[in-house]
């Protein structure tokens, strides 16, 4: 793909892996939205940040749902050997077909994020599991986020050395924010119930419309302008979290971020809306997935994680 310039009609960005055309054939270009960043080999983080890889996806189906995610590192952590700072999980719960799942973004100014973002996941993960296994009343989001704080607070012990860490300290070493929740089955209906600490979001997308419903307010401050980037993360635990639980059904997507793919997104009416919609009006090979979220656009140098979730309409095999 020709790199977009100032002044030129934005390509179309490709619906579909291209075909091989021999061994020879170039490895898939990035796409190309609006003005593309800079173009430049990616650098190895340091020497210690060998468990993070640069990008990551996952992909499964159960008998009524279908999940990917991918998370791939900006080109500002590329560039500066720095860690991929997102994260994601997500899980089966074996006696009830839910999917579990959680997605983080490592704060920047905390000195680990990139570890405080994978046990938050974990954390959280394996908490909601557990609750689900108690039987089937809502989620308990503040239970969950406790469990994920005190996990960041078990880390900062073993590594600072000290019986009982400040949260400020916790902070400092594994600062993170967290979306986490399950989608699953309520009589006949799927319904998705998830919380969220920090400024990551959650989206319906209307695949028949191609609306973008946010699940969770955005970050413009009320009567003005101006968007704040004020995080209140973990290890904090505020004393009302902000909740979303609705119904799961044709034709919408769920769909969970860090702000690398919401901050882009911004109203789902630009280019990368457009994009994002035809790529998920069904679920691409998680691979594909990956590559689309890893599109280059000019400002937009974050980490990039993106989990979806689709209810299936085919009849299981």
């Amino acid at each position: 793909m020709t790199p977009a310039r100032r002044g030129d009609p934005d390509p179309a960005p490709p619906a579909a892996p291209a075909r091989p055309a021999g061994p020879d054939r170039a490895p898939w270009q990035r796409i190309t939205v609006d003005v593309p960043g800079l173009e430049f080999e990616a650098r190895p983080p340091s020497q210690y940040a060998f468990d993070f890889p640069d990008s990551e996806c996952e992909g499964w189906s159960t008998d009524r749902l279908t999940l990917r995610f991918a998370s791939v590192r900006g080109a500002k952590h590329r560039y500066y050997r720095q860690p991929r700072q997102d994260a994601a999980r997500a899980a089966v719960h074996e006696a009830t077909g839910s999917i579990v799942f959680a997605v983080a973004d490592g704060v920047s100014s905390a000195a680990e994020s990139h570890q405080g973002a994978v046990e938050a996941c974990r954390a959280a993960v394996e908490r909601i599991l557990h609750l689900l296994d108690r039987g089937p009343d809502r989620l308990d989001g503040a239970d969950v986020a406790a469990h994920a704080a005190r996990r960041l607070q078990e880390l900062a012990r073993w590594r600072l050395g000290v019986p009982a860490p400040q949260p400020a300290e916790v902070a400092r070493l594994y600062a993170t924010t967290l979306v986490a929740g399950a989608v699953r089955a309520v009589g006949d209906a799927l319904e998705a119930e998830l919380f969220r600490i920090g400024d990551s979001g959650a989206w319906l997308l209307d695949r028949a419309g191609g609306g973008y419903h946010p699940l969770f307010g955005g970050k413009a401050v009320p009567g003005t302008p101006l968007v704040s980037n004020e995080v209140s993360p973990l290890p904090l635990v505020p004393d009302r979290l902000e909740t979303a639980v609705g119904r799961l059904a044709e034709p919408w997507t769920l769909l969970v971020g860090t702000d690398g793919f919401g901050d882009p997104l911004g109203e789902g009416d630009g280019r990368v809306g457009e994009l994002f919609a035809r790529q998920l009006a069904s679920p691409p090979p998680p691979l594909w997935l990956g590559h689309v979220l890893d599109f280059t656009r000019e400002t937009f140098d974050d980490d990039r994680t993106l989990l979806a979730i689709w209810p299936r309409t085919e009849e299981p095999r």
